[in-house]
């Protein structure tokens, strides 16, 4: 069986589902070193995605992947670590 990925459009895809798209524009372009709250979602968009993300893929994310990964390549990374150690 082949391990999950996350990908930057799973990302977009799941915070456009939970918290629709931001004023700021959202992952288009270079965003994927921005801050989140520069692109315009705040932490109460991570934590709903969050949840959608443990749901949907069936991984339980420490609550300091929202603290820490504020930028979509730190979350994406982040969730791809838990979907690995899930795999393993």
């Amino acid at each position: 069986m082949s391990q999950p990925t996350f990908t930057l459009d799973d990302l977009q895809r799941i915070l456009l589902e939970g918290s629709g798209a931001p004023e700021g524009g959202g992952l288009e372009g270079d965003a994927l070193d921005t801050e989140f709250s520069d692109i315009g979602y705040d932490s109460l968009a991570l934590l709903e995605t969050a949840s959608r993300i443990e749901r949907e893929y069936g991984i339980t994310l420490d609550e300091s992947v929202i603290g820490d990964a504020t930028t979509p390549r730190a979350f994406i990374g982040a969730v791809g670590d838990h979907l690995a150690v899930s795999a393993a």
